[in-house]
């Protein structure tokens, strides 16, 4: 039994047709006849039957189906691992989501890299909807911050990824204290919102998070206004410009004082979570799964919550990588 051999039959499984394997393979029908039949040989079963113009799967057959897509994923991992060892050997490709990578993935691997020995990282932001086929397409080897989705028509459990939830967030209405809405008291309602500037960061509030999920379910949808950064977004909102739904940990202090105030809206604060996602754990790469479990240790949570000071991407030594903007 070889792996060409295991690849022509899981093709042939999943399109139920040896002449569809074969125009996708671009072999001919016989040459993918010969391969099924030596596997049939040498595994003592017929695998299928001729059925309906296309094939049907023997007992035997569809006990190897799910066995040869676990055979092929870890040849595929292994081959990777080894043509990537010498040169990315504890290289980690990290795709962050827009806020995790501004408040908090400066400090987190930082700690990370200091505790790893030779460990690296390169972050690239990108979308929380794109975060799924990313890794599937091993364009990165985990990402942090909003939990992958699962593309239409595809069921989570098919993803084939592998999410930890790693750190608990809130979300508040926010506004400086001279605006109008700083001085309301009582229950406000997402539609007394309306017509007031909202700021948000480069990925403004996106559907696949907890926050995104609340707005929709208000039925509301406000203009919402992107700057560069939450930081800037918060900067406008200190100015009197405007609202926002901030962080509640990031705005903590500033609350405390007085020189930020709380809108008390409706559904609000928001919670949500933090994942850290890879390829499943047969498929990942070590230095990935070091990564995840190390992100919900105290020490991580510690660093990424601790008051005052830079949380973002600013390193630049030989261990921490430029993060670019997708």
């Amino acid at each position: 039994m070889t792996l060409s051999q295991l690849r022509t039959f899981a093709l042939v499984a999943r399109l139920g047709s040896l002449h569809a394997a074969a125009a996708t393979l671009e072999v001919s029908e016989p040459a993918v006849s010969a391969a099924l039949a030596a596997l049939r040989q040498d595994l003592g079963d017929p695998l299928f039957v001729r059925a309906g113009g296309g094939i049907a799967l023997t007992p035997g057959g569809r006990a190897l189906a799910d066995y040869a897509q676990d055979i092929i994923g870890l040849a595929d991992q292994a081959r990777w691992e080894v043509s990537n060892a010498k040169n990315d050997a504890g290289r980690l490709k990290i795709a962050a989501t827009a806020p995790f990578a501004e408040h908090a993935a400066g400090r987190l691997l930082d700690v990370f890299t200091k505790r790893v020995p030779g460990a690296s990282v390169d972050v690239v932001v990108e979308s929380a909807e794109d975060l799924c086929s990313l890794l599937k397409e091993r364009a990165y080897d985990i990402a942090l911050g909003a939990r992958p989705t699962a593309p239409a028509a595809t069921a989570v459990t098919e993803l084939g990824l592998e999410s930890v939830a790693f750190l608990r967030y809130q979300r508040a209405v926010i506004a400086a204290p001279s605006h109008p809405l700083g001085r309301l008291h009582g229950p406000v309602s997402v539609q007394q919102l309306m017509g007031r500037p909202w700021f948000a960061g480069p990925a403004g509030i996106q559907d696949s998070t907890e926050e995104g999920r609340w707005l929709a379910s208000t039925g509301v949808g406000p203009d919402i206004i992107r700057l560069s950064s939450e930081t800037d977004a918060l900067a406008a909102v200190r100015a009197g410009e405007g609202i926002m739904l901030a962080l509640g940990h990031i705005v903590r202090a500033e609350l405390h004082s007085g020189s930020l105030v709380h809108v008390p809206v409706v559904g609000t604060p928001v919670s949500g979570l933090w994942w850290a996602s890879t390829l499943d754990h047969r498929r990942t790469t070590t230095v990935a799964q070091t990564l995840q479990r190390f992100v919900g240790t105290a020490d991580a949570t510690a660093a990424m919550v601790a008051p005052g000071g830079s949380r973002g991407l600013e390193r630049r030594g030989s261990k921490f990588h430029v993060a670019l903007w997708s």
